[in-house]
């Protein structure tokens, strides 16, 4: 899901969904699409460990639950016994249960299951996903964290590295590292996560692409580009959408650089530019950002003059699709980098009436 902090879909709610879906011959994955009702539906503030507790783990990937306004109170002219007229309230104002009550809620159910039940109990397990999902959805990014943890080391113990439960929960700790800003730590766990789903379903199969490119992005920004270029150009290969491909050449191209390989990152981006014209039109903001980003990439190659070419066309497209105000914050950027590659390429008259 393109982060993206990159988790960019929030988590799902605080309730399991159950494991129905089949992948392969008789293998069982979690399933997304069968949810228990969010907290959104329900007026209340405490939750029965029924409530809490399920089949299964949700993924954290997922978007964020619905909200209800808070009711307004809503009052009946009654007549008293003494003949007077006074407004008396037919129900007082149901109280909404804000993100605080119900990770206490949460708390209070984890710890009841853990004097009862113990840690590896699946309930229990259940139980502090669930409650690792809460703090993820309320930026409790290091709390969140510390619990997905206990979490997958509890689900190994008791599952196994392969079961369906463990590894959803081993992905959202994933998701969870990458919010917190810990990227090497996220390359662990989406590693492990791509090599169960290649043997089981295969590298073209929807699930492993995804963790492929998780495993990527990850890589890259933990300081490991050239194993980061491996993993994007199987990507490349396996990914299915046009859009996502574009991605992927991005992502692939900004790994190249940091390798020092500036003629293949050039190259990714002369990609990208000429499919998104075909796409989208030359004058479309998501066009006009790569095509700035193709002259900064000459520029940053020791090739001035290129750079000038590259930016002042994209300088002009942008002048004549300037409706848009990001179009025109990007305009700024390239006239900026423009006077900049003038100057570096020693034109500096022509610089300065940019300036």
């Amino acid at each position: 899901m393109s982060l993206l902090s990159f988790w960019r879909a929030l988590v799902r709610g605080t309730r399991l969904a159950g494991l129905s879906a089949q992948r392969s011959a008789g293998t069982a994955r979690a399933a997304s699409g069968e949810r228990a009702q969010d907290w959104g539906e329900h007026a209340d503030t405490a939750m029965t460990e029924e409530q809490v507790t399920g089949a299964s783990v949700a993924p954290v990937r997922a978007p964020a639950p619905k909200r209800l306004p808070a009711p307004s109170a809503t009052h009946a002219v009654a007549e008293p016994a003494d003949g007077t007229t006074r407004v008396v309230s037919r129900s007082a104002q149901p109280h909404v249960p804000t993100a605080g009550m119900r990770a206490a809620s949460l708390e209070r159910t984890l710890r009841s299951l853990v004097e009862r039940l113990g840690t590896e109990h699946p309930d229990t397990i259940t139980a502090r996903n669930n409650l690792a999902t809460k703090y993820a959805q309320m930026g409790r990014r290091q709390s969140a964290v510390q619990q997905f943890e206990l979490a997958l080391a509890e689900a190994v113990s008791v599952y196994g590295d392969e079961h369906p439960r463990t590894e959803i929960i081993r992905e959202n700790l994933a998701w969870a590292y990458e919010d917190a800003g810990r990227p090497a730590e996220a390359a662990s766990q989406w590693e492990v996560l791509l090599g169960e789903r290649e043997s089981q379903f295969g590298t073209a199969d929807a699930d492993t692409v995804e963790a492929r490119i998780r495993l990527a992005v990850c890589l890259r920004r933990s300081g490991r580009p050239e194993a980061a270029v491996e993993h994007y150009e199987q990507a490349i290969r396996d990914v299915s959408s046009t859009e996502r491909r574009e991605e992927l050449r991005l992502g692939l191209s900004a790994a190249l650089s940091m390798t020092g390989g500036a003629e293949a990152a050039i190259d990714q981006l002369r990609l990208v530019l000429a499919a998104r014209r075909r796409r989208l039109g030359k004058g479309h903001l998501d066009t006009l950002s790569v095509h700035h980003r193709l002259g900064r990439a000459h520029t940053q190659a020791g090739r001035p003059d290129e750079a000038v070419d590259v930016l002042r066309e994209a300088y002009r497209v942008a002048l004549n699709s300037s409706g848009d105000p990001e179009v025109r914050r990007l305009t700024m950027r390239l006239r900026r980098d423009l006077a900049g590659a003038y100057n570096a390429a020693g034109r500096h008259r022509e610089a300065n009436a940019l300036l």
